[in-house]
């Protein structure tokens, strides 16, 4: 059976993600760090609950944003996504600890691979869970669509 990722919600996300913490970093909002973290942690332990993901659902899909639906495995981008918020919970307590320039250093490092992501279409948190499949790490088990180069897009 061959499954299937809706990649403009995983665009809108990544849009959000990055709209959200370039504000918070202008405007010095670590709570905005915050807000973000707890949502991408929530939708990648619910992927249906995640916020940004029920705006595109329920407000901008087929209004706004055309739907791209295309043969993929899910996990590999709630990985990623997970990785980002522990990213951001790691910056979080960055603030907390007074270090609040390696907190957005850190920030900084998601909201550019979320923008790689975006923009050039390559999932690096995607290529790190191929990769640990690749060497049978217990969890790990989806393998890249056939003719795609393990974090990127299938087209």
């Amino acid at each position: 059976m061959k499954r299937r990722v809706d990649h403009a919600a995983l665009r809108t996300n990544q849009a959000f993600i990055i709209g959200l913490l370039v504000l918070g970093f202008i405007v010095d909002w670590s709570w905005l760090v915050a807000f973000v973290a707890v949502v991408m942690a929530v939708g990648t332990m619910w992927p249906r609950l995640g916020l940004f993901q029920v705006i595109y659902r329920s407000i901008l899909r087929d209004r706004v944003v055309k739907p791209d639906v295309l043969v993929d495995n899910p996990e590999p981008h709630r990985f990623a996504q997970g990785f980002g918020a522990s990213v951001l919970m790691i910056a979080l307590g960055l603030f907390a600890g007074g270090v609040a320039a390696a907190g957005w250093v850190l920030v900084g490092v998601v909201v550019s691979l979320a923008a790689v992501n975006l923009f050039a279409g390559f999932c690096a948190g995607c290529f790190v869970y191929y990769w640990l499949a690749r060497l049978e790490i217990n969890g790990f088990t989806a393998k890249p669509i056939e003719g795609t180069a393990p974090g990127m897009a299938p087209r």
